[in-house]
């Protein structure tokens, strides 16, 4: 198994949209959502917007057909694949929520790759008349609990950073290196946390990459941009065979020393072997 954990951001990352907005926009409530935005932080309006959307009649069911059909480069599912094979540690770290995280990535068959999914957590209530999701925060934050990030760049209900920062934990006992993909503002705390054996993938043209270019030297990891489904599988699995044969070249010492101290001193020094018991 590679020495790598990859971490990825969902939306705009592993999907090429929102999936809050996709389903909002595509089940016809974006007036209804635009009206409300400015009332209530986002995590707040998706729950709200869910019980809107249940209240029309709509049932679960059509909010997991409209993420089924939300757009995904071709190439992002071939890249996760690959990397899944070639013995890396995959895992979400999203601000959407994991019902349609789920939903998307069992539509593409890609939920078996994946260890972990961190986001926002979600249930179903009133399932006998269709079902009503509920969408939670992942750091609780409406009763005057804060995460606390002093970063200004996470939202109320998610800090990526701090969530990085146990996988990062993870990775050090694990002797694993971190490689990190995201494209918003929310994934500049997490670009922050990682060291210099890490890497980010921030994705060229979005509020990450922005943020980065402002002031490079705030982060330690080395920077690798993407712009699209084919730059993002041939950067990633760039970097994954990098790592592999780096490890590859640090145990290659490491057997030739155990080979060597197993050798009989005549054999290192050249000398011919002569069995046991047999004399010259």
């Amino acid at each position: 198994m590679a020495g790598i954990i990859v971490v990825f951001d969902f939306d705009k990352t592993i999907i090429d949209v929102d999936s809050d907005n996709w389903v909002v926009d595509n089940l016809g409530f974006t007036e209804q959502f635009e009206r409300l935005l400015p009332t209530m932080p986002w995590n707040t309006l998706m729950d709200t917007m869910m019980g809107e959307i249940h209240a029309s009649g709509k049932a679960l069911g059509d909010v997991a057909a409209v993420l089924r059909g939300a757009p995904i480069d071709p190439r992002v599912p071939h890249a996760i694949r690959a990397a899944h094979a070639l013995g890396c540690d995959l895992r979400v770290l999203s601000d959407a929520n994991g019902f349609f995280i789920e939903t998307i990535l069992d539509h593409h068959g890609l939920r078996g790759c994946f260890s972990e999914i961190n986001t926002n957590p979600s249930h179903v209530e009133d399932a006998s008349s269709g079902g009503r999701l509920r969408i939670e925060p992942y750091h609780e934050f409406r009763h005057g609990a804060a995460h606390g990030c002093g970063v200004g760049t996470c939202p109320p209900n998610m800090c990526k950073g701090q969530v990085l920062d146990r996988i990062l934990r993870e990775a050090a006992a694990a002797r694993k290196r971190v490689v990190y993909l995201g494209d918003g503002r929310g994934d500049y705390c997490p670009s922050l946390r990682l060291g210099r054996e890490g890497f980010v993938m921030p994705r060229r043209g979005h509020p990450v990459w922005d943020l980065i270019c402002e002031d490079p030297a705030r982060v330690k990891a080395e920077v690798h941009p993407w712009a699209d489904g084919a730059e993002m599988e041939a950067t990633l699995l760039g970097l994954v065979r990098r790592v592999l044969v780096e490890e590859a070249a640090m145990l290659t010492p490491l057997v030739d020393c155990k080979l060597e101290s197993t050798m009989p001193v005549a054999a290192q020094d050249g000398m011919p072997i002569m069995p046991l018991g047999v004399k010259n």
